[in-house]
């Protein structure tokens, strides 16, 4: 039995559809944390859902089940929240998994794209050899924001040649525009609880 089925197993016997219930759940395991890291922000803290191990195992198993007959062929995480439930659910599929790092966080020879932040610019990389012409690569991250970091991650992934058109989320907050955003760019977003607000 290989590790992904030993996965699949535990996750179908403790979790066994997407419910009400389950979301919210999964909702509040998720602590607000008011005013960090500045005024007037509720900060969505996702570490809380981490330390509990079955809301951990729902998230990522609602994730699963939502993209198992997709058809991907590559998972892609974001830095570095997008590492603790990409990976898992890159297992699960029994596919790859791609890092998408700061820079020179990766060995091997990359690409690279920037993107705008609140006050400046910021870039990622890629492997050069992580995705394959005609992959198939669903993206994968903690939180979608302004959907800036996204953009930047589909950006390398099609400069690749990968098709990238899912990206899947814990958290959405809908009031900052990221899924519109990412919708413009002809990316479908899935995420299990939204919040509003910033």
């Amino acid at each position: 039995m290989t590790c992904a089925q030993v996965i699949r197993q535990f996750y179908q016997a403790t979790i066994m559809t997407a419910t009400a219930q389950q979301l919210q759940f999964i909702k509040d395991s998720i602590k607000t944390i008011p005013d960090y890291p500045k005024p007037g922000i509720l900060f969505r803290d996702v570490t809380s859902l981490l330390e509990n191990p079955l809301a951990y195992a729902a998230s990522i198993e609602l994730l699963v089940e939502r993209f198992r007959e997709a058809g991907v062929t590559k998972v892609v995480g974001t830095e570095a929240r997008g590492f603790l439930f990409g990976a898992p659910v890159a297992l699960a599929l029994g596919v790859g998994f791609v890092p998408v790092r700061k820079p020179g966080k990766l060995p091997r020879a990359t690409l690279s794209e920037s993107y705008e932040l609140e006050y400046g610019t910021d870039k990622l990389e890629i492997h050069t050899d992580a995705i394959s012409a005609g992959d198939k690569v669903l993206v994968v991250d903690d939180l979608l924001a302004t959907g800036g970091t996204i953009e930047a991650t589909a950006k390398l992934i099609r400069r690749l040649g990968g098709e990238v058109t899912d990206a899947a989320f814990i958290i959405n907050l809908p009031d900052l525009g990221g899924e519109a955003r990412l919708n413009t760019l002809g990316i479908e977003c899935y995420s299990l609880v939204n919040f509003s607000g910033h």
